[in-house]
């Protein structure tokens, strides 16, 4: 079996442009993202990780690290920064993983336990190497999306989904479909209608089951 939702991620150790990391180290209490990359130097993968960089402000408030991975090494990732700063106008800080040997691919459920790159190898040698996992500070695992190569990732998504997992995780309740950050949120089946009333004073019952309210201010 692979990687599943609420799985505790493998705490691997892994070689970055920024150095040497234990992951759950680098975790530490907060939240974090690791976004995967076929290969450095891609059209779509650059204004993917420029898109990232220019988030910082957002992921800091949300108290969120970032982290890529890619397949090329050290020192490709260096060189590659260079582009990925100049098309998006700012630093890009966070680190990236040199994942050559695939180490962290395969331990993540993105490629075959048995895979191994050809010689020569292009980004559709590792296409599947294109996820976005979000994991909470319990080092589990909150949330995946695997997205081709053609279709650059909407972080703006990621932002959303960040929010609504730390929402849920702080006040117990669940986000109806496209919600955002001061819309109404669902109230637990467990919860009955007085408890309900009590906490959120005033609820909307939809459906016996779908029940919604505001969040206390």
């Amino acid at each position: 079996m692979g990687l599943r939702i609420n799985d505790v991620i493998p705490d691997l150790t892994v070689d970055t442009d920024q150095g040497t990391l234990s992951l759950h180290d680098w975790i530490g209490e907060s939240w974090a993202i690791l976004f995967s990359h076929p290969k450095d130097f891609t059209p779509v993968c650059t204004t993917e990780f420029g898109a990232v960089a220019q988030l910082a402000d957002e992921w800091d408030r949300r108290g969120t690290k970032v982290m890529g991975i890619s397949v090329d090494g050290v020192e490709d990732h260096k060189r590659w920064k260079a582009d990925i700063e100049a098309t998006a106008g700012c630093k890009a800080g966070f680190p990236i993983i040199a994942d050559e040997d695939l180490t962290v691919a395969k331990a993540f459920d993105m490629l075959p336990a048995e895979y191994a790159l050809p010689d020569g190898r292009t980004p559709a040698d590792s296409a599947t190497v294109r996820v976005v996992f979000i994991i909470g500070p319990d080092k589990k695992l909150k949330l995946s999306m695997t997205y081709p190569m053609t279709v650059g990732r909407n972080f703006a998504e990621v932002l959303r989904a960040l929010d609504a997992l730390q929402t849920s995780a702080r006040e117990n309740v669940a986000m109806p479909a496209n919600w955002t950050v001061g819309e109404d949120v669902i109230i637990p089946v467990a919860v009955n209608d007085a408890d309900a009333i009590a906490k959120y004073g005033q609820i909307n019952t939809i459906l016996p089951y779908l029940r919604t309210a505001k969040l206390p201010l």
